[in-house]
């Protein structure tokens, strides 16, 4: 009987999109709308994302234009942006926001490609936790005597395939933000 890696893929696959989008948030010099995605914003007595309350889209290479639907949100959309401390020019005009992106330093660069590694870190640990259980769980039930002892051993190699497949896209994505954030 073949061990069933259906959840264990499944939870490979939200940790490699988490990563990918805590990836998204870190700033480079580029403008781009999934740096705030993590923003809320205080509106009809709610905290709502940016995205629910305006639409974001990208003016030139260092800068983003915030459409409000409802232009008396301006002030608290360009509030909620400014206290959320990512280093980022915010300012209003009649169209909306318009946020701008500084050049970036060296410095932050080599700051921005640490804090990107360290996500990476974080999620490869998930991943080896999820690897541990699982393997828990085969050895459990070849002791239960649920599957064989080959199929223990099959079942191993064919979890470490999958845990490999796992971090390749990680350490591609991470290698896809450090040319980011050196570019």
């Amino acid at each position: 009987m073949a061990y069933d890696f259906k959840p264990f893929e499944k939870k490979l696959a939200e940790i490699v999109e988490r990563a990918g989008k805590e990836l998204a948030g870190v700033r480079t010099g580029r403008a781009t709308p999934a740096i705030l995605d993590s923003i809320q914003v205080e509106v009809y007595g709610s905290r709502m994302s940016i995205n629910q309350v305006a639409s974001v889209a990208v003016e030139d290479a260092r800068t983003l234009r915030i459409s409000p639907f409802d232009m008396s949100q301006v002030k608290e959309i360009e509030k909620a942006i400014t206290v959320a401390n990512l280093g980022l020019s915010v300012g209003s005009d009649e169209r909306g926001v318009r946020v701008s992106f500084p050049e970036l330093t060296s410095e932050r660069r080599a700051g921005l490609i640490k804090l990107a590694k360290e996500r990476i870190e974080e999620a490869r640990t998930t991943v080896r936790s999820e690897r541990d259980d699982i393997w828990n769980d085969i050895q459990k039930q070849e002791k239960d005597k649920k599957i064989s002892e080959d199929d223990k051993f099959r079942a191993k190699e064919d979890m470490q395939k999958r845990v490999d497949a796992a971090n390749t896209k990680l350490d591609d994505a991470l290698e896809r933000k450090e040319k980011e954030i050196t570019s």
